[in-house]
């Protein structure tokens, strides 16, 4: 017998339970944790840079266009994922996060296996992404699942760009 809990992948929103909270909590969590590996760190969320405060405070207006992955275990918000809608034959994967408290359950692939199954399903060809130079797991995780470093399209120093070609 098993005690490894069941992880569903819910598109957000959508008719799912009301999420909305772990999700913002699952934001938060990402943006505060980035800004303090930048050297940057902020007390709370009022102190992050308005950009990221608006993802927490209005997700369904900073990614209208968007998709939202949600990880659920039972009920309670543990990862999530945002996917670009494909343009020019891409789409991008941003703010993957999964909860430390469950990492290493497998919960980080599921969400990007869902992504990128998402992404070819609705005409992307390409999936990019990035990532901070010293989340190494991370960047160990996206080789795994087939992507490779690219040229940068993004300007910040110690940011690793990455895309897997369908």
């Amino acid at each position: 017998m098993s005690d490894r809990r069941e992880i569903a992948i819910v598109r957000w929103p959508g008719r799912t339970p009301a999420i909305e909270d772990g999700l913002a909590a699952l934001l938060a969590a990402y943006h505060l944790r980035t800004e303090a590996e930048k050297g940057e760190p902020a007390a709370d969320v009022a102190g992050l840079p308005d950009r990221y405060r608006r993802e927490i405070t209005d997700p369904r207006t900073a990614f209208a266009d968007d998709v939202v992955l949600v990880a659920l275990l039972e009920d309670a918000a543990v990862g999530c994922l945002v996917l670009t809608s494909p343009a020019t034959g891409q789409s991008e994967i941003k703010r993957l996060w999964t909860d430390p408290d469950f990492r290493g359950q497998g919960i980080a692939s599921a969400l990007l296996g869902a992504a990128l199954a998402h992404a070819a399903e609705n005409g992307a060809d390409t999936v990019r992404l990035s990532v901070w130079e010293w989340r190494t797991g991370a960047i160990a995780l996206y080789e795994r699942l087939g992507f490779t470093v690219t040229r940068s399209w993004d300007e910040r120093d110690q940011l690793v760009c990455m895309q897997r070609v369908a």
